[in-house]
């Protein structure tokens, strides 16, 4: 019953903040409300993971990124594995978190290697792992293997004080199999679920934000991620329940 209410408090807060949003930036807030604006900008730049995770990806690149995210107040930055060390001396004495990817972009790493990935990854100074699920088991409804990799993951991450995010790649999968996915997560008491690397299409939609929502407990958080490029679609990912977004596009989405 708590949870019932809680959800739907924050559903309601989400919707007025939604409305207030997109009623200022129809140009009124500029004469009206200037600083109303600034803080829902504010608001919704501390929702966004500011990413960058091209195969080319060069270190300029990244360190831009994480001067923009400590510019605009971005959440984290979710970049490659290689750049950790870098990114967390960079972000010291920012509030700015660091996010990298574990068994990225396929998931089909067996259990022990994303483990170690993962492991590595929090040991060199992340915060927040995105880890993608291994979708072939995961379409072959083997919830043991899952059971193992999840709980393994999990455990390695949350008793180093980082969270870990479970990345289902939604497009691939069928609401049963997205049902699926939500049930082991939930019964394995992960940080996050996300929809999608951001490599396959489609990537986040405000459906499938609303299934998970409606089959996650509130104590699981929702990233979507894939596709978001504009101000207006990251509301409603938002309104629909997603409490982080991955961007690529963040300055753009909040400026």
């Amino acid at each position: 019953m708590a949870c019932c209410l809680v959800w739907a408090l924050r559903k309601k807060i989400g919707q007025a903040i939604s409305s207030i949003f997109l009623f200022l930036s129809h140009g009124l807030g500029n004469v009206l409300l200037p600083g109303c604006l600034r803080l829902l900008k504010m608001n919704l730049a501390s929702k966004i993971d500011h990413t960058l995770l091209r195969a080319d990806v060069s270190e300029k690149e990244i360190k831009k990124l994480c001067a923009e995210a400590k510019e605009y107040g971005f959440a984290a930055v979710c970049i490659p594995p290689y750049f950790v060390r870098k990114c967390k001396l960079w972000l010291k004495d920012t509030k700015v978190k660091v996010a990298t990817v574990v068994g990225f972009p396929l998931g089909y790493s067996h259990t022990p290697a994303k483990v170690e990935e993962a492991r590595r990854a929090i040991d060199e100074g992340a915060d927040e792992i995105d880890m993608v699920i291994n979708i072939i088991a995961l379409k072959a409804g083997d919830r043991n293997y899952l059971k193992n990799e999840l709980t393994s993951a999990a455990t390695i991450v949350q008793l180093r004080g980082g969270k870990l995010k479970v990345i289902l790649e939604t497009g691939l999968l069928t609401r049963e199999e997205i049902i699926m996915a939500c049930g082991l997560c939930k019964e394995l008491t992960v940080d996050f679920v996300k929809t999608s690397t951001g490599f396959v299409e489609p990537g986040a939609t405000v459906e499938v934000v609303k299934l998970l929502r409606a089959n996650l407990p509130p104590s699981i958080k929702i990233k979507a991620s894939g596709g978001i490029r504009t101000k207006e679609f990251a509301m409603q990912l938002i309104e629909a329940g997603a409490d982080r977004l991955g961007c690529s596009a963040s300055v753009s989405i909040v400026s």
